[in-house]
């Protein structure tokens, strides 16, 4: 017997009991009945991982039971945080994912770790029977991606990424008007992806009781190496567990060009640019990129450091969305034929609803992993042109580089066992 049905049954059951039954166990007092709640479990709890869970809490619908992080305090820091809410000290923790996996009362996990663990830990709860939401860039490679795409489907996963943009007012304000034809025909999109830096040393040290930090778990697929703070605390920094500025920024704002350009499932067909690189220490990844793709139609996408941001070119006029949701543009009548809203990068309400919904309805989300994988695969060519120092040919199609050897066998990167997608 299914969890939710056996909920319903026992309602029927105690109906007709000689006591009463609480409001918000039968849904009543603006709660959500039990067989509607979706159960949660969170794997990662730092800043960001605790964000993200602060809105699901938020949500009737949602029951967050565990809470998951190699980090002991951080741990206790998300236990805390839900206990809190529900005013209880009901929720799980523990540094083993496979607890919440192995979980029937679970329904879906909220994936905010390292990029390294974000498709690895999507396919375990795919192939447990749980949905998810997951932080980006949800891969390292764009072999990754692929699979996790075709994992998702052969499981009837829903499954969301964590480019809530695709659920802002600013950002579809600028879709509807750009293909309402307002500044004509488009020809140029430049990402302004930001400032990037932090390098150091990454000197062996003494590694950490796994209860305190089990540094070899947070590893994951990376290869292994010495602990070093250097090397937890700048992760983002290094290829073997991150992928820098492009894939980190990238991921939202190559999904937003390809929205506008109407090219979600496909792709550029080139990449070529230059980046720079740090001198010494830990870092392996470009501080500062000049990066232009071309979709086979002759848009180009440019990649660029500065105040976050896309701004789009047409031959009759510009659109540009800042980060905190200000849009501007030529002509002026772009933003007085109608209401213009603005919203920020942090507003979380309509993704975070739209994949509940989706649970329920087993329909795909706005950030459903064919979308996903098609932004990140751009982030990926563009880094792995800058890291060959080449110009790049891509088919969308084939998911292939064209005439280049080299370069297709970056697709993918060995997994420290037992991990894989």
């Amino acid at each position: 017997m299914k969890r939710r049905d056996f909920l319903r049954r026992g309602l029927l059951g105690v109906a007709a009991a000689p006591f009463v039954v609480p409001g918000a166990v039968l849904g009543k007092n603006g709660a959500a009945a039990p067989s509607e709640r979706i159960t949660l479990g969170a794997i990662g709890l730092g800043s960001r991982g605790r964000s993200d869970l602060s809105h699901f809490l938020q949500q009737e619908d949602v029951r967050c039971v565990a809470v998951c992080d190699s980090f002991a305090d951080r741990r206790a820091q998300g236990k805390q945080m839900v206990d809190k809410h529900y005013g209880n000290a009901d929720c799980a923790a523990t540094r083993f994912h496979e607890e919440l996996l192995d979980r029937d009362d679970i329904d879906a996990l909220l994936v905010v770790t390292g990029d390294r663990w974000h498709a690895v830990l999507s396919a375990l709860a795919a192939r447990a029977g749980k949905d998810v939401y997951c932080e980006k860039p949800f891969t390292l490679t764009i072999a990754e991606g692929r699979a996790l795409v075709n994992l998702t489907e052969r499981y009837g996963t829903v499954w969301q990424c964590g480019t809530q943009r695709r659920s802002n007012d600013s950002y579809r304000f600028v879709v509807q008007a750009i293909r309402g034809g307002t500044i004509g025909k488009l020809h140029t999109i430049t990402a302004f992806l930001g400032g990037w830096g932090g390098n150091g040393a990454a000197t062996p040290e003494p590694q950490p009781d796994p209860e305190v930090f089990d540094y070899d778990r947070w590893l994951g697929q990376a290869p292994r190496a010495p602990y070093s703070r250097v090397r937890v605390g700048l992760w983002r920094n290094h290829w073997d567990t991150g992928a820098g500025v492009i894939a980190d920024m990238g991921a939202h704002y190559f999904d937003f060009a390809q929205w506008v350009h109407g090219s979600e499932l496909s792709g550029p067909v080139e990449f070529e640019g230059t980046g720079v690189w740090p001198e010494g220490g830990f870092a392996t990844v470009p501080f500062e990129v000049d990066v232009e793709a071309r979709y086979a139609d002759g848009v180009r996408l440019l990649m660029k450091g500065g105040t976050k941001g896309v701004r789009f070119d047409g031959d009759e006029g510009w659109i540009h969305l800042s980060d905190e949701g200000e849009i501007t543009a030529e002509p002026k009548s772009i933003l007085t034929a109608r209401t213009v809203p603005r919203v920020n990068w942090a507003f979380m309400e309509g993704h975070v609803r739209n994949l509940l919904e989706c649970i329920k309805t087993r329909r795909r989300t706005a950030s459903h992993p064919e979308l996903a994988h098609r932004a990140h695969t751009i982030a990926h060519c563009a880094n792995l042109c800058l890291r060959l120092g080449r110009k790049l040919e891509w088919d969308p199609a084939a998911e292939r580089f064209v005439g280049d050897d080299e370069a297709n066998r970056l697709l993918e990167r060995t997994m420290r066992v037992p991990w894989r997608v």
